[in-house]
C-alpha cells in the first residue's frame, strides 16, 4: 500500500533524468575530490577544480531544496535526502565523499528500473533539461582544466589564472569570442575548435528545445483534448444507442397493436 504522505506522488520504479545526471555529476564530483587531495597540481589548476567542485556543490543544493519544497511530506523526505544536503556543502571537503551515497542510490535505481533508455525517452523535456545541465558542467569544466594545462608555460600565452580559465571556455562554448583570452598553442587552437562545436551544437539542442515547448502542444493540453475526443465519442455512442433502442421499442409497440388487432379481428370471424 503507497503512503500518500510521502514526498513523491508515484513510486519511483522509472529512472528520473535528472536523478540519472546527478549520478554523473556525483561520480564527477568524488573524481575532482579525489584529484584536489592527492594530486600534485599547481596553485591555478587547483582553483579551477575548486570552482568547478563548488559549482555541482550549488546544483546539489538547488536539487535538494526544490525536492524539499516539493515534498508533501517534509520529515520523510529530509529523513531520505539528509545525506545529499551533507554532501552539497562546498566548505567541507571531507564530506564530499558522501556523494558517493548518491551514486549508490541511482544505481540500485537503473537495476530496479528494466532499462535505462526507454525511461529517459518517454521523458523527453527533463532528459533534453537534464543532459543540457550535464552538458554544461562538463564542457566548462573539462575546457577550463584542459586549456590551463595547455596553455602553462607557452611562450605568448595570456591564459594564466583560474578566472581567465573559466571566462575563456564560457566565452567561447556561447561563440561569443570577445577575443580577450585565446590558446596560442597547437593543443589549444584543438581544444577551442571542440569547445566551438560543441557550443554550436549545444546551443542547437537549446533552440530545437523551446521551439518544442511553444510550437508542439503541451502533455497535459494533448492529454485532455484526447479525453475530451473520447468523451464526445461515447457520448455519441450512447446517443446512438438511445436512438436504436427508441425505435426497437416503438417497432415492438407497432407489433404488438398488429397482433392484437389481428386477434381481434379473429374473435370477430
Amino acid at each position: 500500500m503507497l503512503n500518500p504522505k510521502r514526498w513523491s506522488a508515484k513510486t519511483k520504479t522509472m529512472l528520473d533524468p535528472f536523478e540519472f545526471v546527478m549520478m554523473i555529476l556525483s561520480f564527477f564530483s568524488v573524481v575532482i575530490v579525489l584529484i584536489l587531495a592527492f594530486a600534485k597540481l599547481d596553485k591555478e589548476t587547483y582553483r579551477v577544480l575548486l570552482y568547478v567542485d563548488t559549482t555541482i556543490c550549488v546544483i546539489f543544493m538547488t536539487r535538494f531544496f526544490i525536492g524539499l519544497t516539493k515534498a508533501r511530506d517534509k520529515k520523510y523526505y529530509l529523513r531520505h535526502h539528509w545525506i545529499d544536503f551533507i554532501a552539497s556543502i562546498p566548505a567541507i571537503e571531507a564530506l564530499r565523499i558522501a556523494r558517493v551515497f548518491q551514486i549508490l542510490r541511482v544505481i540500485r535505481l537503473i537495476r530496479m528500473s528494466r532499462a535505462i533508455i526507454w525511461p529517459l525517452l518517454r521523458q523527453r523535456k527533463q532528459t533534453t533539461l537534464a543532459s543540457l545541465l550535464l552538458a554544461t558542467v562538463l564542457i566548462l569544466a573539462n575546457a577550463s582544466v584542459l586549456i590551463l594545462l595547455v596553455e602553462s608555460g607557452v611562450e605568448g600565452a595570456n591564459i594564466h589564472t583560474a578566472e581567465q580559465a573559466i571566462w575563456w571556455a564560457l566565452v567561447t562554448i556561447s561563440t561569443v569570442g570577445y577575443g580577450d583570452f585565446y590558446p596560442v598553442s597547437t593543443l589549444g587552437h584543438l581544444i577551442g575548435g571542440i569547445v566551438i562545436i560543441s557550443g554550436v551544437s549545444f546551443f542547437g539542442v537549446i533552440s530545437g528545445y523551446m521551439a518544442s515547448v511553444f510550437v508542439a502542444p503541451d502533455e497535459q493540453e494533448r492529454k485532455e483534448s484526447q479525453q475530451e475526443m473520447i468523451k464526445n465519442e461515447l457520448e455519441q455512442v450512447l446517443t446512438r444507442m438511445e436512438a436504436n433502442q427508441r425505435q426497437m421499442e416503438k417497432n415492438q409497440t407497432e407489433m404488438l397493436n398488429e397482433i392484437a388487432e389481428l386477434k381481434d379481428q379473429l374473435a370477430k370471424k
